[in-house]
């Protein structure tokens, strides 16, 4: 083939060789952006029409998804043969990660980052075992989608890309050869075409139609006409199409062939040939001109293209202003401006180019473009004021002289485009680790009388210690000190003298240049190097008797390191014992003692147990020193050092600590131990209950478990003449067993006197919910409705809160007042009460046994007024499926119209079709659901679809499950897979093999490609059946079950095993995995092997209601059936969850290590409650062992870096370590990269704990970063938490210290935003605008206060603040509008204004749209 096409010397193709032609330039103008343009020739710019950011963007990714899954490579290597499931599974679940983390930053921005693009690659390489669709992804993303990358720095990326990714296994087929010489033309590197075909006939890839035309245009591209129409010729012969995007190529190379007449005689033989030029063409021909500088023809092209109905977008004009720039006719370009429309996709697109100039060393022409950003109409003031970040971000990165950059920054300052941009180019300068750069800088604010901080300097600091440069450290302290700022402790510790061998060294450095440092600076600065890195200097130089005092809180953080790193006991000791002598190092108010055995108390709290465990020979040989150097401790640290130790099973370690404790101490404490006492708690026996009564014991906790034990047994009698007769004994916990037991035998009236009875005994005694909630449901069986609500507002009054566990329970006590008779006014008297107390949010569930009490009598009026009064009052539709279906099967079309309209005007069109959908399929009309499914704009909701097939399977309807499927096929985004799947399982239910059988048929006539767990499922079914099954299975895990069923369970009792499982997993679905769990140990007794997803469902289902022990339970006997059985992700990561909630994160972090070690990936919030568990015990290194495991991962899971940081926070607050809590908090918003983290969960934390202590020193931290670092978020935080906790005059009194709190609109602007869509919180509203009350504008203000009254149902406050808009002469938007219309037709008013026609959606997502744009410009 190659021989065919060659007319000249053919050059070797390699990738690693570049392919380059020696003499010809690398580098030039960027192609269209990735995945966009036919060709790319003819769009030799940055941009091109076809790409679109959200729009053929996603198209371009996500939307050739699809085919990048289904495609199937042959594997190049043995080894990827053997490789796990586990490891391909990740690797699959690595892919979409990656693609979907592309995607959006392609839909969002247009671009990508050369740092995203580099972690992906790393990520993949790391994985192993590169699948092709990611080596796809990798190459395509080297082109222009990288604008702020050189175009020679993006061919090598792409080289490297391919050279790694085929070490690793990768196969390439024809469409990576044709990304690949995509991504050659975006980036204009010269090649040579035929070699390129020899390459890929060495490696036996055909090229295909796509090869050829991008040849053509790598021809056509450095004017090569001959080779290109050699190529042409071929494709003729092949009778290939000649398409739009070949001649436009045409057009290109003609025009660098320096023929452009003959370039623009294409446009005739385009004609001639049926093919009308479009935009491109054009754009291809003025490019051509622009480039042979004939100006005068591309005014006329311009003209023409005008006059031939030629709509040139934006983007088009954008790629003839860079060709201007580039061809260095930058005089022209405002002239070229001029054509820009600003269209809806105008900003990333300028962005890009503006990205593209800049690389190119054209930032001036960049900049003109930058400018004409704030023109644009969906900006306002405040939107805009920080725009152009990006543009400042890459003039640093691409080393834009020093003088553009300040007179860049002083425009974008004087036009108020950017508030402080000289501030963030230093930011820029200091992450980009640009000594010179960020120095000067500093000079220039320091000019413009900015104040520059110490920490500034830190990052740059940073760096020069991992490159052990000395050199570069001496010159950045230099540099500080001729910005007249002196380095402080911190500056020196931390940064300066780790980049040196020695601190001697360190010092002499210093004063060889003359770099002058406060001797009290640099002596605090020496002790705490020494104490974190050499003990032995540490003690030589504090034992010195000319040394100056020194308090040891200075130090102490850094000695406790040095202490557990370091094993020198004799040293540690002299340390110790020299601080414990010596008054130099403590401070006047505390004595010696004191502060020795402060230091001992938290050395032993910053150790974990594992780590206590580890040094424990270590740890005793120190303190059995200390006693022998006659050191003592007060009792009371002692005490705090046992309750440390007491858990970690180390006795003989806390006496050694007793040991220490001051013999005085000791005589005034003679009852105290080093071991706690022992309590007995297993004296269940009533004669050992009488016993302990004779000899005069304690009886309180021996009565309660014999009470327990009586009512596992329901013996109520015994138990209440057992109360008789140790009445004097009973205790609240006592009474309560009583009254659930009597509850549950349905003897409502000693339940009661029991309850009167603990009330005068304990006066502040308070059941628990599920004892609360018994009482309530019996109270309303016996038909005594105003006790019932009695007993709900006291559980209000006592703050009892309600977990998912106790909204079931209250569920099944509206169901039953309905099943024993009650009446449509007692459910709703209970509803309500519920509801208005806020016992519980109202629910669908919570609302349908209402109902149901209309429905059972079938009284459908009442039932869909009951409905309609749900709707109004609580925003749920409960039990709409089975009204409308029994409105069909009556006929009732008026009320079934009423119904629909409801949900149409609340749900929106699509949900109600999807209602009338499922009823018509539910009641047998089929040809109705038919032209439903066939609606215009109908599109696949899975989770609908999903509800009604997991009810067809539950209930055994095949009939309406099959034509579902069969009707859905037309949907758009259908899944067609898993709706085949929901046959599939129901034919396993039934034993329908035959039925399987013509499923396989029907999905090959689909063409549908099966995922491996269908193929498992229809297998298992024909394999059941003794048939034979079509295809190869794979042998997995679910294969290996099915050999362990079919040996052990008997044919006889198969039916009955499926009967138990439809059961088990119906109970579980419905909230009821104690059912199961009985049933499951039933149907072990009779000999049933379930399958393992049965298992999995009803463990993950216990663990669900935090049933831990029955779980497990559940797994052993899965286990002892086979072996192999092991629990999933899902019921893993459950576990995790559990167990943290429980508070015992060392048992929860033992699974997470057990899951990974599996293969397993948790779910994020097994993480997020494991971190939560772990800060609240004050387990720091708990923490940091969980960071470490989630980078082993692989995967962030969409975890913030914050969350670990707050935790971290959160465990030294638990600890008292009140300054490492600051310390953790404050590195974060001390880095010049930080992004202004929310610390409200903090806040909220130790408010909610009532730690003054705590919060006096995080408010004093968030005051200092206010005041000295200018980063207000930490204060804004806790002034929001305040207004949260009705702290008013607090919030007050530290807005009054920090003023700046009200200049931070962002916040408090998502404050107002959360607060809006919170029922209730209009107070909080008007709260906040009384202490800042001009923060927002008041069109955006009123739309919020027009939200929050919508939310809270409030039309008569909607409408005074509608009537004072109108007085006041301000526009109410659209959004606005809408929102309150629905108010008023919620309480069936006339509207008094125009209702915007659209639905709330609608005006949602486009207020989505503009403000996304808006950050766009701001980025």
């Amino acid at each position: 083939m190659a021989a065919l096409l060659r007319s000249a010397r053919l050059l070797k193709f390699t990738p690693s060789a570049l392919l380059q032609i020696t003499g010809t330039i690398r580098t030039g103008p960027p192609l269209s952006r990735l995945y966009s343009g036919a060709l790319g020739v003819s769009r030799t710019g940055v941009l091109s029409r076809q790409s679109r950011p959200g729009v053929e963007s996603s198209g371009s990714l996500a939307g050739r998804h699809a085919a990048l899954c289904v495609r199937s490579y042959s594997v190049a290597t043995e080894n990827k043969d053997e490789v796990s499931n586990a490891v391909l599974s990740r690797q699959a679940q690595h892919f979409d990660w990656a693609l979907a983390k592309l995607d959006t930053s392609v839909r969002r921005t247009g671009r990508i980052t050369k740092t995203m693009l580099l972690r992906i690659f790393h990520d993949i390489c790391r994985a192993g075992y590169p699948s092709s669709n990611q080596a796809l992804l990798l190459l395509r993303s080297c082109g222009t989608l990288l604008p702020e990358m050189g175009l020679q720095e993006r061919t090598e990326l792409a080289h490297r890309i391919w050279e790694r990714l085929q070490e690793l296994g990768a196969h390439y087929d024809v469409s990576h050869y044709n990304a690949l010489l995509k991504v050659y033309l975006q980036n204009e590197f010269r090649f040579s075409p035929m070699g390129f075909l020899d390459k890929m006939e060495v490696a036996k890839v055909q090229p295909n139609r796509v090869t050829y035309q991008r040849l053509i245009a790598a021809y056509c591209q450095t004017g090569d006409i001959q080779g290109a129409s050699a190529i042409l010729g071929f494709m003729k012969s092949k009778d290939l199409p000649i398409t739009e995007a070949v001649f436009n190529g045409l057009v290109t190379g003609h025009a660098r062939s320096g023929d452009l007449e003959s370039a623009k005689n294409i446009l005739s033989v385009m004609q001639g040939a049926g093919i009308d030029p479009g935009p491109d063409t054009y754009v291809s021909l003025m490019n051509g001109y622009i480039e042979k500088g004939d100006l005068d023809s591309l005014k006329k092209t311009l003209e023409e293209a005008e006059s031939a109905n030629i709509r040139l977008v934006d983007r088009d004009i954008m790629q003839l202003i860079f060709t201007l720039a580039k061809a260095g006719h930058q005089q022209h370009v405002p002239e070229m401006m001029e054509h820009l429309r600003q269209d809806r996709n105008y900003i990333p697109d300028a962005m890009n180019l503006c990205l593209s100039l800049i690389t190119q060393g054209l930032d001036e022409t960049a900049f003109a473009i930058l400018k004409t950003f704030s023109t644009t109409s969906m900006y306002s003031n405040s939107e805009s004021e920080n725009l152009g970040t990006f543009f400042l971000r890459h003039c640093i990165n691409m080393d834009t002289p020093l003088e553009k950059i300040r007179h860049y920054c002083k425009e974008l300052q004087d036009s108020n485009r950017h508030t402080s941009p000289l501030s963030f180019t230093l930011m820029c300068a200091l992450e980009a680790e640009k000594i010179d750069v960020s120095l000067a800088l500093m000079k220039m604010m320091q000019e413009q009388n900015y104040p520059i901080r110490p920490h500034y300097f830190w990052p740059l600091l940073s760096q020069l210690a991992k490159d052990n440069n000395t050199t570069g450290a001496v010159k950045v302290m230099k540099g500080m000190q001729e910005l007249g700022m002196n380095p402080d402790v911190e500056t020196i510790t931390n940064y300066f003298y780790p980049v040196f061998l020695t601190t001697e060294a360190a010092r002499q450095a210093l004063k060889d240049e003359g770099i002058n440092v406060p001797v009290d600076g640099l002596l605090t600065s020496n002790i705490r190097f020494l104490a974190s890195n050499n003990l032995t200097e540490l003690y030589a130089l504090l034992s010195d008797p000319s040394h100056p005092a020194v308090d040891m809180g200075s130090f102490r953080s850094k000695l406790i390191n040095g202490f557990r790193k370091f094993d020198d006991i004799q040293c540690m000791v002299k340390l110790t014992k020299l601080i414990y002598n010596d008054e130099r190092y403590t401070k006047l108010d505390r004595t010696n003692a004191e502060t020795v055995a402060f230091f001992l108390y938290n050395l032993i709290d910053n150790m974990e147990e594992n780590k206590v465990q580890e040094q424990e020979d270590k740890l005793r040989d120190y303190f059995k020193q200390l006693k022998a150097a006659n050191i003592v401790i007060p009792v009371k640290i002692y005490r705090g050092i046992r309750n440390i130790l007491d858990p970690y099973n180390v006795p003989n370690l806390i006496k050694d600590v007793y040991k220490l404790v001051d013999p005085e101490d000791l005589s005034s404490n003679r009852y105290l131990s080093a071991t706690p006492p022992v309590t007995d708690l297993e004296l269940k026996s009533l004669n050992r209950l009488a016993e302990l009564k004779a000899r005069n014991k304690p009886l309180s906790t021996s009565l309660k478990q014999t009470f327990l034990a009586l009512s596992s047994e329901e013996h109520m009698q015994r138990a209440l003449e057992l109360k008789q007769q140790y009445q004097e004994h009973m205790t609240s916990g006592a009474y309560a067993i009583l009254i659930a037991l009597c509850c549950r035998c349905n003897n409502l009236d000693e339940a009661m006197s029991l309850k009167r009875e603990m009330s005068l005994k304990v006066s502040s005694a308070v059941l628990d919910a599920a004892k609360y909630i018994s009482l309530v449901k019996l109270l309303a069986k016996n038909d005594r409705l105003d006790e019932a609500v009695d007993i709900l507002k006291e559980m209000k009054e006592n703050d009892v809160v309600l977990n998912d566990y106790h909204l079931n329970l209250l569920f099944h006590t509206l169901t039953s007042v309905v099943s024993n008779g009650g009446g449509a006014n007692a459910v709703r008297r209970l509803q309500d009460t519920i509801f208005t107390l806020g016992l519980a949010k109202p629910t669908s569930n919570l609302c349908s046994p209402l109902i149901g009490v209309y429905l059972d009598s079938n009284d459908l009026p009442g039932a869909v007024e009951a409905m309609l009064e749900c709707q109004k009052r609580y925003k749920q539709l409960p039990r709409i499926h089975d009204i409308i279906v029994c409105l069909m099967e009556k006929g009732d079309t008026e009320l079934l119209q009423k119904a629909m309209d409801v949900v149409s005007q609340e749900r929106g069109e699509m949900a109600m079709l999807y209602y009338l959908l499922c009823a018509f399929l539910q009641t047998g009309r089929y040809p109705e659901a038919r032209k439903i499914i066939e609606t215009p704009g109908m599109r696949a909701k899975p989770a609908r679809l999903q509800w009604f097939a997991e009810k067809c399977v539950s209930a055994q309807q095949m009939e309406p499950l099959e034509q579902m499927v069969d009707m859905s096929s037309q949907l758009f985004d259908c899944d067609r897979d898993e709706m085949y799947s929901y046959i599939l399982r129901l034919c396993k239910d039934t034993n329908d093999w035959q039925k399987a059988e013509a499923v396989w048929t029907k999905m090959q006539e689909e063409n549908i490609v099966p995922r491996e767990r269908t193929l498992h499922l229809l297998a298992e079914i024909l394999k059941k059946n003794g048939q034979k099954v079509p295809f190869e299975v794979p042998e997995t895990f679910l294969q290996y079950e099915q050999e362990a069923n079919d040996k052990k369970a008997a044919p006889s009792l198969k039916d009955a095993k499926t009967d138990y499982q439809l059961r088990m997993v119906s109970l579980c679905k419905k909230g009821k995995p104690k059912e199961a769990f009985a049933m499951l140990k039933e149907s072990d007794k009779k000999g049933f092997i379930l399958d393992f997803y049965c298992y999995d469902f009803v463990i993950r289902a216990l663990l669900a209601k935090g049933s831990m022990e029955d779980a497990m339970v559940v797994r052993d006997i899965a286990v002892s059936h086979a072996p192999i059985f092991q629990l999933s992700d899902i019921a893993n990561s459950l576990i995790v969850v559990t167990l943290s909630k429980r508070g015992q994160a060392k048992d929860a972090l033992d699974t997470l290590k057990s899951m990974l070690e599996k293969d397993q990936v948790p779910l994020q919030l097994a993480i997020s409650r494991l971190l939560h568990s772990l800060g609240n015990l004050g387990d720091v290194e708990g923490i940091k062992e969980v960071s470490s495991l989630m980078e082993q991962l692989g995967t962030s899971l969409n975890l913030s870096s914050m969350v670990f940081t707050k935790n971290m926070a959160l465990a030294h607050v638990k600890n008292d370590d009140l300054e490492s809590a600051v310390e953790v908090l404050e590195e974060v918003y001390t880095r010049p990269d930080h992004k202004n983290p929310s610390l409200s969960h903090v806040f909220k934390q130790i408010l909610m704990e009532e730690n003054d202590k705590a919060l006096d020193k995080l408010s004093a931290m968030a005051e200092r970063l206010a005041n000295h670092f200018a980063c207000y978020r930490p204060a804004t935080d806790l002034f929001i938490q305040l207004l949260e906790m009705d702290k008013v005059e607090e919030a007050k009194f530290m807005l009054a210290r920090i003023n700046a709190i009200a200049e931070q609109k962002e916040v408090l602007k998502s404050y107002f935003a959360w607060m809006a869509q919170k029922p209730g919180k209009a107070g909080k509203i008007n709260t906040l605008l009384s202490l800042i009350p001009d923060f927002l504008e008041k069109e955006e203000l009123f739309s919020y206060l027009i939200k929050s009254y919508v939310f809270s149902n409030d039309l008569a406050s909607a409408k005074k603040l509608y009537e004072s808009m109108q007085e006041e002469g301000l526009v109410v938007d659209e959004l606005s509008l809408k929102r309150l219309a629905t108010l008023y037709h919620r309480a069936g008013e006339t509207v008094p204004f125009s209702e915007p026609p659209e639905s709330i959606r609608f005006y949602v997502e486009k207020l989505k749209e503009s403000r996304a744009n808006s950050q766009l410009a701001k980025e």
